[in-house]
């Protein structure tokens, strides 16, 4: 399901694309630091799990003045979690954390993209409760969910793009789905508490 850029963000994460570039931001599982870095600013918060390796980016980049090169020739073969209850929690905790360091730790958190999920949330909610008593927002509810569904055809075929297998293209569309209601409701309280607590 992260193999769409409307799915989780940024699939050149989990699929070689594109060209060596410098981000500012990447996760751990694809992640080399030299030792002396790492050390240098004293490894890994751990009081930030997930989103451990969003800080260690940020103490690199920040304090140390060091860049993070992607290079797609570089691969790494990670599993993701098995079955959907332990992929939404680890996607949740992801949340909670980006939402807690879009507040405090904004240099590399602070994106649209992680946001549109709690935007995505809001909408289809505030359209629902208010649908059920104003005409506009019934049709302002149709809409969101019509523009998300052309979001997920244009996901599924990115999926396919890449893996040419249909049915796992179509079982990762209600993935996607619950995805962004529970990171995008997880990326909320991380955003509102004023401490995070792990």
């Amino acid at each position: 399901m992260f193999l769409s850029k409307i799915s989780g963000g940024n699939p050149a994460r989990y699929w070689p694309i594109g060209g060596i570039k410098q981000v500012d931001d990447w996760p751990s599982v694809n992640l080399l630091v030299r030792k002396s870095d790492f050390a240098a600013v004293n490894g890994f918060d751990c009081a930030f799990w997930p989103g451990e390796d969003t800080k260690l980016c940020l103490d690199l980049t920040k304090k140390l003045g060091k860049k993070i090169i992607y290079d797609p020739s570089v691969l790494v073969y990670h599993h993701r979690r098995a079955g959907l209850k332990k992929h939404l929690r680890q996607v949740g905790g992801y949340g909670l954390h980006r939402g807690y360091f879009a507040k405090k730790y904004p240099e590399n958190s602070r994106k649209l993209k992680y946001f549109l999920p709690s935007a995505f949330l809001i909408s289809i909610v505030a359209g629902w409760l208010l649908g059920l008593y104003f005409f506009w927002a019934r049709l302002f509810f149709v809409v969101i969910w019509f523009f998300y569904f052309l979001a997920l055809m244009i996901a599924f075929f990115d999926i396919n793009q890449k893996i040419k297998n249909i049915k796992v293209s179509l079982a990762a569309l209600p993935y996607i789905l619950l995805t962004h209601l529970v990171y995008g409701y997880k990326f909320l309280q991380g955003l509102l508490n004023k401490k995070l607590s792990i």
